[in-house]
């Protein structure tokens, strides 16, 4: 079955520097692969990479077994490639609906001439997506400043499954949550992957990479120091892997 995400042979050099050497992974429909490895790993790079901020220096990018190459994250996102960075990149004063379409507001007329925001699409596009991923607020209106931190995630989640997003990368998404919150995004994470979606999950806690992978691939020093199946693995022998032991 084609990977709906496949890298092959990924290099990428920053001057004499090589951040990045002849990496190859794959993400298949309704799958976690977590990237773990110490800071300056390559783990960055390679997201960065897959979500159109660099240019890999050689090597391929395929969605769907087609070869892409992006010039910039709008067109990654254009392609279904959604990331979502640890500061989640939410305007704080503005609704669910209004973060949703942040930059892609509907519009419609008044008096058949005066263009105004479509408020209307914007609220039921917030109440329909969040149902989906069974997360129910009853202050749709409200700004997400007032929400919490999972519920913070689950906004900008959202707004990746709205604009039909197939790879969601996912920045250290339980970083500074308290352990219900934690739950609550380890919970959305596996909703997504019923709706056959492919996730890439980054993250330095090992527990939480255990509860929520299917793979884990370990990096060191821009290359892959090896990659298993959580069901094959332990904590140790993926410590073991990311410091070389």
């Amino acid at each position: 079955m084609t990977p709906l995400l496949e890298v092959r042979n990924l290099s990428k050099n920053f001057g004499p520097v090589q951040a990045l050497n002849d990496l190859t992974m794959h993400v298949a429909a309704g799958e976690v692969v977590a990237l773990a490895g110490d800071n300056g790993a390559g783990k960055t790079t390679l997201i960065k990479a897959i979500s159109g901020v660099y240019r890999p220096s050689s090597g391929s990018i395929r969605l769907g077994g087609e070869e892409v190459s992006f010039s910039s994250p709008q067109e990654a996102r254009e392609r279904g490639i959604e990331t979502i960075y640890q500061d989640l990149a939410l305007a704080d004063n503005l609704s669910i609906g209004a973060n949703i379409f942040l930059g892609r507001e509907p519009m419609t007329k008044r008096f058949g001439f005066l263009p105004v925001l479509d408020r209307k699409k914007m609220a039921q596009a917030a109440k329909e997506t969040m149902a989906l991923l069974d997360f129910h607020v009853n202050r749709m209106e409200a700004p997400v400043s007032n929400f919490s931190g999972g519920q913070r995630q689950a906004v900008a989640i959202g707004r990746a499954v709205y604009w039909n997003a197939r790879i969601l990368i996912m920045d250290e998404p339980t970083a500074a949550l308290g352990v219900p919150e934690q739950r609550k995004v380890i919970s959305l994470i596996h909703q997504l992957k019923a709706q056959g979606r492919g996730v890439v999950f980054i993250s330095h806690n090992l527990q939480d990479i255990f509860a929520v992978s299917d793979r884990i691939v370990v990096l060191r020093r821009g290359v892959m120091a090896g990659e298993r199946r959580i069901a094959d693995t332990t904590h140790d022998e993926v410590v073991k892997l990311m410091i070389g032991g």
